[in-house]
């Protein structure tokens, strides 16, 4: 093997003072001469034995790999692939393709409430997207909840959590994608929701490499300012993205903006997933 023996030299006797040893001590430890090892620390001795080496990283709690210098050689990562249709991105929208039904809480909240769904979905979507966009505090929210229906406490977040289910067949999909393709999310949310849906792993669990969130941009689909951002944070052309989401409106305007979209029907997830697996042939 060939070694710089004054650069192993350097690390076997920085290794040594920071295990707290002297010469002395180290010689004792890895049962070497003084002399031998002064010799090696300064780099007069051609290609000392490995056994040596080895004997001194025991002794200082290294490894020899590291005290030789050798990196154990990671293997790159696979290279992502690009569709027949030029797709390299994949973004998912979470309510109504990742995670589905979170409206299943508005009968829940009305029984709470004593009041009928149709009012508490109402005040829901008339602040909704102030919410998600990032212009009202979750707490505010809360608050117009407790006033409205008469409520002593109220929380948005544990109701939205506890009414979701995973979308049947997402997290194969997902993964899949992820395999071949970079892929981030792309959603609409309340403060703190997507940082919960990703940390509790109530999304599938893949190396996001976007994660835009509506209420962290100060933008909500379908405003152009937020495909925006999200491309710029994908990195690609507009063209080399798509989009799969539940929302029409969400992606007439992804369309407008350059990008491949699929409609995704929460009611119906095998279909949508074979399509995505269609779209994505490469």
């Amino acid at each position: 093997m060939s070694l710089d023996e004054k650069a192993l030299g350097q690390r076997l006797a920085t290794a040594r003072r920071q295990a707290g040893l002297t010469q002395q001590d180290l010689c004792q430890k890895a049962g070497l001469s003084y002399s031998t090892l002064a010799k090696i620390e300064r780099g007069a001795i051609k290609s000392p034995s490995v056994f040596t080496v080895a004997a001194i990283a025991t002794a200082t709690a290294n490894s020899l790999e590291d005290l030789l210098g050798l990196k154990s050689a990671s293997p790159a990562p696979p290279a992502k692939k690009i569709s027949k249709s030029g797709i390299r991105f994949v973004y998912f929208d979470v309510n109504g393709v990742l995670v589905r039904f979170f409206y299943r809480a508005f009968p829940a909240i009305a029984a709470e409430a004593h009041v009928s769904p149709d009012e508490v979905e109402t005040l829901f979507w008339r602040h909704n997207d102030a919410v998600n966009r990032g212009d009202m505090n979750l707490k505010d929210f809360n608050n117009l909840f407790k006033k409205e229906f008469g409520l002593g406490s109220f929380d948005w977040q544990k109701h939205y959590m506890a009414a979701i289910e995973p979308m049947p067949g997402i997290d194969e999909l997902v993964k899949w994608t992820a395999e071949h393709y970079e892929v981030g999310l792309l959603s609409n949310n309340m403060p703190g929701f997507l940082d919960e849906l990703i940390k509790s792993h109530r999304v599938p669990s893949v190396g996001y490499k976007a994660v835009v969130d509506s209420s962290k941009v100060n933008a909500i689909k379908p405003e152009a300012k937020i495909y925006k951002l999200a491309q710029a944070t994908a990195g690609v052309e507009s063209n080399e993205i798509l989009l799969i989401d539940d929302g029409r409106t969400n992606l007439m305007a992804a369309d407008k903006a350059g990008w491949r979209v699929l409609w995704f029907d929460d009611y119906r997830p095998s279909e949508g997933i074979k399509r995505s697996r269609e779209s994505l042939v490469f």
